[in-house]
């Protein structure tokens, strides 16, 4: 065997044997594959390797919360998140294990947060006012109580700064039917008495902000994470 034919026999064999660990990281019905290999592997296909997915279709993850990352995917293994695309793209991971779980959601927090972007002055500037400060005429709370001064949650409760705006109107519509979002009863009593213009307001303030609560602090600043950072 000439030297040329011996490269080329170790360059398939390698390959080859690449292949099958691409193929087999991806079982991930195997409790032994690892949350972090599932997410580059498998949630990366629609979520972004880091969390920041390009089709508002699909959430961002980077800097979400972890115990809030938990919580989901608990809810959409036992199928309780009956929304029609939780079903179509979520209820398949039945097989995950609390272990993966833990795991998806440690990885997926600690990427960066998204940066913020940019919107329509007035509805962002309309979303910031119902934000910070709620309607109170409609029994509507600041949005800030929960998900924090500058959106970017707190356990239980989403980041939100950042994220989709159109994600964020679809979650708003889809929590006012709360059979279709366990763990919503809370957000059921509020968007029931939001308009859509008041829900694309707070969403378009929201995609564009920047959670940098630290930072500001630091500075001294009273900005709440706008996209001015």
């Amino acid at each position: 065997m000439t030297a040329m034919s011996r490269w080329i026999l170790l360059a398939t064999l390698l390959g080859d044997a690449g292949c099958h660990d691409m193929e087999h990281s991806r079982r991930i019905d195997d409790p032994a594959i690892t949350g972090k290999t599932i997410a580059l592997q498998v949630c990366s296909n629609c979520h972004g390797v880091n969390g920041v997915s390009v089709s508002p279709t699909f959430p961002k993850l980077a800097g979400q919360q972890r115990e809030y990352l938990v919580n989901q995917l608990m809810d959409f293994r036992a199928h309780r998140r009956s929304d029609p695309n939780a079903k179509r793209y979520m209820w398949g991971f039945t097989h995950l294990s609390d272990a993966q779980i833990e795991q998806l959601a440690a990885y997926f927090s600690s990427r960066p947060p998204p940066a913020g972007g940019s919107g329509n002055p007035l509805l962002v500037e309309n979303g910031r006012t119902i934000f910070v400060s709620g309607l109170p005429d409609k029994g509507v709370p600041a949005c800030s109580a929960c998900h924090g001064a500058h959106g970017e949650g707190a356990g239980e409760f989403p980041r939100l700064a950042g994220q989709h705006a159109d994600y964020i109107v679809k979650q708003l519509v889809i929590f006012q039917h709360t059979g279709e979002r366990p763990r919503g009863d809370v957000m059921s009593t509020i968007c029931v008495k939001l308009t859509e213009e008041e829900m694309h307001s707070v969403a378009a303030f929201l995609e564009a902000s920047t959670a940098r609560a630290k930072i500001q602090a630091d500075q001294g600043t009273v900005e709440t994470g706008s996209a001015r950072e």
